[in-house]
């Protein structure tokens, strides 16, 4: 794995900032060692990083727990459906920051995503989707469903009537 390193000095660091931030975003970074050299007016941070250059995969790299490929579900859902998506995310945004709680805890984006396409209109159906137990459905279901069902024209389980 190959290393690339940059000082970024106290003082005019405009230029060293935007190369280092540059090379970040254009690699897939493994690790960065960042230090403080005291120098009085001279002083600089300098940064190891040893990254993968694009394209290429590790293979020591470890295996990532509990992680699937990222899913860009603006290329997955129709732009409609995505629309609905993206308001059902602010909504569980919403909801987390109002718990102080991670945002997946609430429902996954694959969740919000199989809400949308299945036009979920009901507390037994979102019960269906893979990982929403019963103590979701009753926490946030009220809330998600209210939403779709205004965004999706649903009608009420109960009596047929516009939600």
């Amino acid at each position: 794995m190959p290393f690339r390193f940059f000082v970024v000095p106290i003082q005019d660091s405009g230029d060293a900032e935007a190369q280092l931030n540059a090379f970040l975003g254009s690699h897939r970074v493994l690790t960065v060692d960042r230090r403080w050299v005291e120098q009085g007016g001279q002083s600089f941070w300098s940064f190891c990083i040893d990254f993968l250059p694009p394209g290429s995969k590790s293979k020591t790299e470890p295996p990532r727990f509990g992680q699937k490929d990222r899913i860009d579900y603006k290329e997955k859902l129709t732009p409609e459906q995505f629309q609905v998506f993206a308001q059902l995310r602010d909504l569980r945004k919403e909801i987390a920051q109002a718990e102080a709680v991670p945002m997946y805890t609430i429902f996954t984006n694959e969740q919000l995503a199989r809400m949308v396409t299945g036009q979920v209109r009901t507390k037994a159906a979102l019960a269906q989707i893979e990982g929403i137990g019963e103590a979701r459905v009753t926490r946030y279901g009220p809330r998600f469903l209210e939403l779709l069902g205004k965004l999706l024209g649903v009608k009420d389980e109960a009596n047929g009537a516009p939600v």
